[in-house]
């Protein structure tokens, strides 16, 4: 889960948290829905999914399906809504399929701060925010490397200031406009968690094939079904204050495994983990999630039927999911292919951020966040023990083939400038008549604009230009993963970087495919994962 994880406590500064519905009733922001519109959002089911080591761990063993596949009423239990909703512009292209032909799977695991039942109410707690539009507090992508030998986990931070693109909510047909520079977890609240969807596609430029939500009640049985999950803290923790901050989450130093309305706290816990941030809260939960992981996988108990079972229909009713996952048929072969996924090849990460001015939020941290979206947009395994990828992995046949070289029309930017030297003159124009020279007779220098690239990049707009924009490349000697789908463009543009500011040939940088290590990243066998607590809150 992310910083943004659970928003958990209740305090007077306004760190809450909340679920969605337990009716799944999802209020559109704004809107009140004491109306007629009330009829029609019965088929919406909003419901949090606070954690999503429930939703990983479920589908991981295969619980959600193993053995119960008869149960039909399993199927009516599962919630559906459309897995994106945002333009089509601001799509990211589908993931390239390997030498093999296998592709990746990337899952977005959302979690809603929605409290719109009295049961979540009572678990969440903030009453000025009752009825109130969800906000997508847990964030996580979850990727499934294409030979699923390494899963990776991306959370991302609640307090994120990104752009969200416009979306239309699917059962009022109302339209969010688009937004810059706002906190990303509103997503949600803009016509659902396929808002959300498209939010990580725009920033990420990541394709994702589906998501889950999952209740936030659901933590508590969940939790008692496996029989406990073992946490660790390396001194008593009792995360509480008089002004009434704090999860609640009373432990004694050491690991416990922990249950229910416990297991809760400890993922909704900022207050008494480190730095009592949301950063914090978001390695605690990664703890978490790995150990339920491993419990699941390990624990004898699951061979008991009538365990499965309950693990079973809690599950199915705690999902939300997109429509293309929405049976207990689809959950269950999805499950067996992350079960080849050893637990020693799952890293989980959070992106790499920094703060804001003063504001308290954050932002993709430049360098860092790009080059772990890069990574899992190429598939590379962030623990560093994938095998060197050939360039016959790295590209694909576009779905839209390209045009005739000489109907190509492309826009040549120089982007040669760095933090300590200008542009090179005229570098535009010489490489835009180099691409002339190989026939694409209308490239064209742009010297409207000169943005500072480190690395030459071409970019495109959407999915019927992607095939000319891989032919330019290829003519150039530029690698398929410097091709990459922009909104920012409104053609094929090629914009020649800090790493091209001479020549005629273009030599490809060696390409750093190291996690960076502001991504914190935690192996899923790790046993060792221990909360440093707080001084303050040891009792």
């Amino acid at each position: 889960m992310t910083q943004s994880s659970v928003r958990g406590e209740v305090p007077a500064d306004g760190d809450t948290m909340s679920l969605t519905p337990a009716d799944g009733k999802r209020p559109a922001a704004g809107k009140d829905t004491s109306d007629g519109d009330e009829g029609r959002r019965k088929g919406r089911r909003r419901r949090a999914l606070r954690w999503s080591a429930i939703v990983l761990a479920v589908v991981i063993t295969g619980t959600a399906g193993a053995g119960y596949l008869y149960y039909e009423h399993l199927n009516h239990n599962i919630k559906k809504d459309p897995l994106n909703i945002g333009d089509e512009k601001d799509r990211a292209a589908e993931s390239r399929a390997n030498a093999a032909g296998q592709k990746p799977l990337n899952i977005l695991l959302i979690g809603s701060d929605a409290r719109d039942s009295a049961e979540n109410q009572e678990l969440g707690g903030a009453k000025d925010t009752f009825n109130t539009a969800p906000r997508a507090d847990v964030q996580m992508l979850l990727h499934v490397s294409a030979d699923r030998s390494n899963m990776s986990v991306v959370s991302m931070p609640r307090d994120t200031l990104t752009d969200i693109p416009k979306c239309t909510d699917p059962d009022t047909g109302k339209t969010y406009a688009a937004e810059t520079d706002v906190i990303t977890n509103d997503s949600l609240g803009r016509g659902g968690p396929g808002c959300t969807v498209a939010t990580w596609e725009k920033l990420t430029d990541i394709h994702i094939d589906h998501f889950m939500m999952v209740d936030f009640a659901g933590v508590v049985s969940m939790a008692d079904a496996i029989g406990g999950v073992p946490v660790c803290v390396d001194a008593n923790i009792y995360s509480h204050t008089s002004a009434g901050k704090g999860s609640g989450l009373k432990l004694k130093k050491g690991t416990t495994a922990v249950k229910g309305k416990q297991a809760l706290q400890w993922l909704r816990t900022r207050y008494g983990f480190e730095d009592d941030t949301d950063i914090a809260r978001t390695k605690a939960q990664h703890q978490y999630m790995n150990s339920m992981v491993r419990q699941l996988r390990e624990n004898a108990t699951l061979s008991n039927p009538t365990k499965l079972r309950s693990l079973a229909e809690t599950a199915t009713k705690a999902l939300t999911v997109d429509n293309s996952l929405g049976t207990v048929a689809e959950l269950y072969d999805l499950s067996k292919e992350l079960k080849k996924v050893p637990t020693n090849r799952i890293t989980m990460t959070t992106m790499p951020w920094e703060y804001s001015g003063s504001s308290g939020r954050v932002v993709p941290k430049p360098t860092d966040a790009d080059q772990l979206f890069r990574l899992v947009r190429e598939d590379i395994a962030l623990d560093g023990k994938d095998k060197k990828k050939t360039a016959a992995t790295a590209s694909a046949a576009p779905t839209d083939p390209a045009a005739a070289d000489d109907k190509i029309a492309v826009q040549v930017e120089n982007g040669t400038r760095t933090d300590t030297t200008s542009a090179v003159r005229g570098r535009a124009t010489s490489v835009a008549q180099l691409l002339v020279g190989k026939g694409f007779k209308e490239a064209v220098a742009d010297s409207s604009t000169a943005p500072s690239q480190a690395t030459t990049v071409v970019r495109y707009p959407s999915a019927d230009l992607e095939g000319d924009a891989q032919r330019v490349a290829k003519a150039l000697g530029i690698p398929t993963s410097a091709v990459k789908k922009s909104t920012s463009v409104s053609g094929v543009t090629l914009v020649v970087g800090a790493d091209w500011s001479t020549g005629t040939k273009y030599k490809a940088p060696t390409a750093d495919d190291k996690t960076p290590t502001s991504a914190d990243a935690l192996n899923g066998s790790d046993t060792t994962a221990c909360m440093h607590v707080d001084p303050n809150y040891i009792w």
